[in-house]
């Protein structure tokens, strides 16, 4: 097995993690090239049984020059879609949009595809995709036994990237509703990116941004929280949710794709539309002691189902069934 991938700063141009073969090589916009001309230079002449293109907006375009026999399978998350106008600017924007993202995908629909949701299932569906399998996510640490200590005072939290798609000045909108209503409450903010700036400017009394931590601290503030904020335009997934949920905490999230497949109402968390209705959903929680346990022990439950050792037996099930 090998896996194509790009470089960078002081990495090792090639090496076997886990018994896999890393290979890197190429930035951000030429890995794609590179892992064209490495693919006709040397993986062509290893014998692989199966090539799967992982498409993160822009394809490997591998139907075009995978042609020694190999099957192709595409691996997609999700689609950009709205990213495209919160993310970049004009023209790429709509011409990503209206342009490039469909027509990029229309050369792979009679190809297999493996996703991570129903929501994505079905953006590709819409595009004429006709072999669709959906393996879910995982996550990579245990869950709690069970649901550990919370912090004293209310306290909410955001765990994301500080970038304009994640929308976590919604977060901080929503955590101003909710200290009108309840003074002693706190917001941990967990991440980093260029919307960190601004949003210290507008967040008020309460508001803690930790950075950028690592996972143990993650995992450790995420399970002492009392709800997770997930707002957001859109998700493959949702992988935040998992995580928090398998530390005891439930997430109040966006009905957007993606979260309204990682968040079943109401068993792991609550989906809603806007920042206003998450401020009044997070101290419906805060005040409401008995329901607040209950969805502790719920999103705990929900998030045992998820390991990558699941859905890594799926994986290869599919594998073996490709025609």
């Amino acid at each position: 097995m090998a896996w194509f991938t790009s470089a960078f700063p002081g990495c090792k141009k090639e090496e076997i993690i886990d018994g896999i073969r890393i290979i890197r090589d190429g930035g951000k916009y030429t890995v794609y090239l590179e892992a064209r001309e490495h693919y006709k230079k040397y993986f062509s002449k290893e014998g692989f049984d199966v090539v799967i293109d992982e498409i993160n907006t822009v394809p490997f375009f591998t139907p075009e020059f995978v042609n020694n026999g190999e099957k192709i399978m595409v691996l997609i998350h999700q689609l950009a879609r709205e990213f495209w106008f919160y993310e970049t600017k004009f023209p790429i924007n709509y011409l990503g949009y209206y342009f490039f993202e469909d027509r990029w995908l229309k050369n792979y629909v009679d190809i297999p595809a493996i996703t991570v949701s129903e929501s994505t299932k079905k953006d590709l569906k819409d595009l004429g995709f006709k072999n669709i399998s959906i393996v879910p996510e995982g996550i990579n640490f245990k869950s709690l036994d069970r649901v550990g200590e919370k912090e004293k005072d209310p306290t909410l939290i955001f765990v994301g990237r500080l970038k304009k798609a994640k929308l976590p000045d919604h977060a901080i909108k929503a955590f101003g509703i909710v200290k009108e209503r309840i003074s002693n409450a706190k917001l941990w903010i967990v991440g980093d990116g260029y919307c960190r700036k601004e949003l210290e400017n507008m967040a008020g009394d309460g508001v803690i941004f930790f950075g950028r931590v690592k996972s143990e601290k993650k995992l450790e503030l995420m399970s002492k929280a009392w709800a997770i904020l997930v707002p957001g335009i859109r998700e493959g997934w949702g992988l935040i949710v998992t995580e928090a949920n398998a530390m005891g905490t439930p997430a109040i999230g966006y009905n957007v794709p993606g979260l309204r497949d990682s968040i079943k109402n109401p068993k792991n968390g609550i989906l809603v539309d806007g920042y206003e209705e998450m401020a009044e959903i997070a101290i419906e929680l805060i005040l409401d002691n008995e329901l607040r346990e209950k969805f502790y022990s719920s999103a705990l439950m929900s998030a045992r189902e998820f390991n990558w050792n699941n859905s890594a037996d799926k994986f290869i099930n599919i594998l073996e069934g490709y025609p």
